[in-house]
């Protein structure tokens, strides 16, 4: 089925972008053009690379704007607008820059939103990582309006997910791109036709996340408990990673398990002792030289004799 009803102009950058940009290309929609972050250097070698998002374009024959600034392109919607004879509908997806209200404005009925988390709850940069990190069981996607604040749009709908303390931070962020993906699929025609509007958020009710940098990898086993950290490792699998220093060495925790009282046990050098007295049991790691490996290859080949 081909929608044709409204032009949208889609923002995004990564991974999580990418997700609905493909679904909204697969059902029809006509995408009037990606806005999405500047090429950026990655890797060793400092190579340009292209965000997800511009590949997908590109691959597609969608025009690509990849502004500095969000002022840059007022013109180019104003153009598209004028070609088409109405605003087009926004779309924006874990696009990682403000865009003010001026720019908001270009858009009919409005910039659309696909926030991973049941807001007001985490607000902010880092909702799925924050679930997975405070033990939460349940989280979910938010399609809601765009507003200058930052999400605290009026919410055209909500999808809740279960969460079994399993879940590490990459998979719940994929499990949650396809899910928004489909949901605002489903949605956008009947947004964009004024039969579904959107409900305020309740602002008293608002938590806030903050954004995790390099530093929040450094693992203080003396101020968690071992459940804290083991929800640590699997919340930052992604990024910024967990980080631990064993005899000397410099380790990425990438799979690890909680002791449980009365469990018959003998620590190694790899099982750390928490702040209530338990251990974190390393089961797989990234070793200093950069590859990944079982605790106990860890065992023989760094810490033998």
């Amino acid at each position: 089925m081909t929608h044709t009803s409204k032009t949208i102009i889609f923002f995004g950058t990564d991974d999580f972008s990418a997700a609905t940009l493909n679904e909204l290309i697969e059902k029809g929609f006509t995408i009037g053009a990606v806005v999405t972050k500047p090429d950026s250097q990655k890797g060793r070698g400092r190579s340009l690379q292209k965000p997800i998002t511009k590949e997908i374009a590109e691959a597609h024959g969608i025009a690509v704007w990849q502004p500095l600034k969000m002022s840059e392109i007022i013109e180019n919607i104003q153009q598209l607008t004028r070609e088409l004879g109405e605003k087009p509908t926004g779309v924006l997806v874990s696009y990682g820059k403000i865009i003010p209200q001026a720019v908001i404005d270009l858009f009919e009925p409005a910039i659309i939103n696909v926030h991973p988390s049941l807001l007001p709850k985490y607000r902010g940069p880092s909702p799925v990582e924050t679930a997975v990190l405070n033990g939460d069981t349940e989280t979910g996607v938010t399609i809601m309006q765009l507003s200058a604040a930052m999400d605290a749009g009026p919410i055209y709908s909500q999808v809740t997910v279960q969460l079994n303390d399993t879940e590490t931070g990459p998979q719940l962020r994929e499990q949650l791109a396809a899910l928004g993906a489909q949901e605002i699929s489903v949605l956008l025609p009947r947004i964009t036709s004024g039969a579904l509007t959107p409900t305020p958020q309740d602002d008293e009710s608002a938590t806030y996340c903050r954004l995790f940098t390099k530093e929040d990898a450094q693992l203080d086993l003396a101020a968690v408990s071992a459940e804290q950290a083991e929800r640590h490792v699997r919340a930052h699998l992604g990024f910024p990673k967990t980080k631990v220093t064993i005899a000397g060495h410099q380790v990425v925790i990438t799979q690890a398990h909680v002791t449980n009282p009365g469990d018959p046990f003998e620590p190694t050098a790899l099982d750390l002792t928490c702040a209530d007295g338990r251990f974190l049991c390393i089961d797989e790691l990234i070793s200093p030289s950069g590859k990944k490996m079982p605790s106990q290859a860890f065992l023989n080949g760094y810490l033998r004799g």
